[in-house]
C-alpha cells in the first residue's frame, strides 16, 4: 500500500509538476493508494472553494482511508521523535511523526515531498514510494 502524503496532494491539486505528482497521476487509475484521517483533514482544511472541496473530498474518500492515531502509534511516534532528537534531528511537525510512524508500523510506503520524512527512512525504516513517473 502506498500512502500519499498531504504535501503531494497539495502539489497535485495545484497542478504542480513534480516527480511525486507525475507518479500520483499515473498511479491513480492503477495503483492501490491510501490516505490517513490526518492527511484527509490537512488536505481538506486547505481548500477554500466549497465546490472544489466537495470534489476533492469525494476523490479522497475513494481511496483506502486509515485511522492513524491510537495509543500504540502515539507512543511509538513519541519514541521515534526522541530517537531522532537524540541523533540531532528535530522533526518540525508532530503530524509528520504520526504519519511516518503509522507507515512504519503498518509496512506502508509513503509518497511525500517533505524533508521531515527523510530521517524516518534513513534511521527508522520508513519505506518510501518510488518517484518515477510509472507506478509498479
Amino acid at each position: 500500500m502506498v500512502i500519499v502524503d498531504t504535501t503531494v496532494w497539495v502539489d497535485y491539486l495545484r497542478g504542480a509538476v513534480t516527480p511525486q505528482t507525475d507518479w500520483l497521476d499515473a498511479a491513480l487509475a492503477r495503483e492501490r493508494l491510501g490516505i490517513t484521517d490526518l492527511i484527509l483533514c490537512e488536505v481538506l482544511q486547505g481548500i477554500r472553494d466549497r465546490a472544489e472541496q466537495r470534489r476533492t473530498r469525494k476523490q479522497l474518500l475513494g481511496l483506502e482511508l486509515y485511522a492513524c492515531v491510537g495509543r500504540e502509534v502515539a507512543l511509538a511516534a513519541a519514541e521515534h521523535y526522541r530517537i531522532l532528537r537524540d541523533r540531532g534531528i528535530t522533526v518540525r511537525k508532530t503530524i509528520d511523526c504520526l504519519i511516518a510512524t503509522f507507515c512504519i508500523r503498518n509496512r506502508h510506503e509513503l509518497l511525500h515531498n517533505d524533508r521531515d520524512f527523510s530521517p524516518f527512512a534513513k534511521h527508522l525504516g520508513l519505506r518510501l514510494a518510488p518517484t518515477s513517473p510509472t507506478p509498479r
